[in-house]
């Protein structure tokens, strides 16, 4: 596929992250309007509750676009998706013959504020990228030991807390926890002194299940991705997490980059997963290539500072599919919603610039890496801000996600606010 083009001059750009071939879904507000639905054409938002409202677009089953989320849509179905689709993509068009009365729906994105783009129903992480979990298995039970013996089978995750789930933007307060050291008898009740980041893409289900569903069912449900950041409190984790995971360590803060990309819109860049050391059962077996090449970053602002890269990979680096993840966690009868998130768990390449998390490119604070002021760090200090990016790039054209971007606040000086 090649770019398509606009009467919005600045979506025909090869390196503008919203043409016309991508067209994301998010809500904005501005100091005169309250929050609605949009969609990221080049450098304006298309105000779709009001095209909706001014029969520009007409989807059936009454308004959907007036409840300031995405969900209503998704829970419509991939007929409405696609329809949805088909009809921003007519109006934005180039030669589109109603230019004259879409134009004054615009609005310039600089003056745009962004919002959660979706209510999270239920939120699900993930551990499935390989190298990552190779990586942090060496560092705590050696090479030999690095992966559960269950890895190779099933995609391991747990429930998280849609609570804490938000948008790009929002700031993130340094937690408290308890925490023991190798060398304490017992633990203590502390801010968190090994704060990390981890990059993954979210995958969000947009129609319901309540029974197991099939891969090629979950790659059906699935509406769109968007970038995610699962802030992990890695000294909390190290003494909670045995013997049933991750809980308050994973609890902060998982903050989403502010558009979601249509699934449609990522079709080109479908790939293969990897070759399977280990068959995989039949329920969890590819049901064609389920994954996306999606070039991802890793940058670190130390406030006042420059901006660093800290890691650079890519999403077909993911041992299994988010249609996998999803097809899995209906095995048990488990109801999915419209709305549930599931992180991809941490993305790591195979080199040592491609890992997604401090844990991984510090080597658990053995290695500290040198930014580019000349500054280190093993985990994140106060006033970082780290910004997570993705794009797919076609013939001419990309289908970015916006950045994915927090700021790292001092914690409190008490965890507990008045009785």
């Amino acid at each position: 596929m090649t770019l398509l083009r606009s009467w919005v001059d600045t979506a025909n750009s090869a390196e503008t992250p919203f043409p016309l071939n991508n067209l994301p879904y998010g809500v904005f507000s501005t100091d005169a309007s309250p929050a609605t639905c949009g969609v990221a054409i080049g450098d304006k938002i298309l105000d779709c509750q009001a095209a909706e409202q001014s029969g520009l677009l007409t989807l059936p089953g009454g308004a959907l676009l007036d409840r300031g989320v995405w969900n209503p849509v998704m829970a419509a179905g991939p007929a409405v998706w696609t329809q949805v689709r088909e009809q921003l993509t007519a109006l934005l068009a180039a030669h589109s013959d109603v230019q004259a009365v879409v134009e004054p729906l615009l609005v310039t994105m600089s003056e745009a504020r962004l919002h959660m783009p979706f209510a999270v129903a239920e939120y699900t992480d993930f551990y499935a990228g390989r190298h990552h979990a190779t990586n942090v298995g060496t560092m705590f039970r050696g090479a030999e030991n690095a992966l559960p013996p269950n890895w190779l089978h099933l995609p391991i995750g747990y429930n998280g807390r849609a609570s804490s789930v938000v948008v790009s933007g929002t700031d993130v307060r340094r937690p408290w926890g308890q925490i023991k050291g190798p060398n304490e008898a017992v633990p203590r009740f502390a801010p968190c002194a090994r704060f990390d980041l981890e990059l993954e893409l979210g995958a969000i289900v947009g129609q319901p299940s309540s029974g197991p569903i099939t891969v090629a069912q979950a790659d059906a449900h699935l509406f769109g991705y968007v970038l995610l950041n699962d802030w992990s409190a890695r000294d909390i984790q190290a003494w909670e997490y045995q013997p049933l995971g991750p809980f308050q360590a994973k609890a902060t803060a998982t903050t989403i980059s502010p558009w979601i990309v249509p699934k449609a819109a990522l079709e080109p860049f479908r790939c293969d997963t990897p070759d399977r050391e280990a068959p995989l059962l039949d329920h969890l077996k590819d049901a064609g290539p389920m994954l996306y090449d999606i070039a991802l970053e890793v940058a670190l602002t130390p406030q006042g500072g420059k901006i660093s890269t800290l890691a650079q990979t890519n999403y077909r680096e993911m041992y299994y599919s988010s249609a996998q993840q999803l097809a899995h966690h209906t095995t048990s009868g488990c109801p999915m919603r419209v709305g549930d998130l599931l992180g991809s768990g941490t993305i790591s390449g195979p080199e040592a610039t491609q890992r997604g998390s401090l844990l991984e490119l510090s080597w658990g604070g053995k290695e500290p890496l040198t930014l580019e002021d000349g500054t280190k760090r093993s985990f994140l200090e106060d006033g970082d801000m780290v910004t997570l990016r993705g794009a797919a790039r076609g013939d001419g054209y990309t289908i970015g996600f916006g950045d994915c971007r927090g700021t790292v606040l001092p914690a409190s000086d008490t965890p507990f606010g008045p009785a």
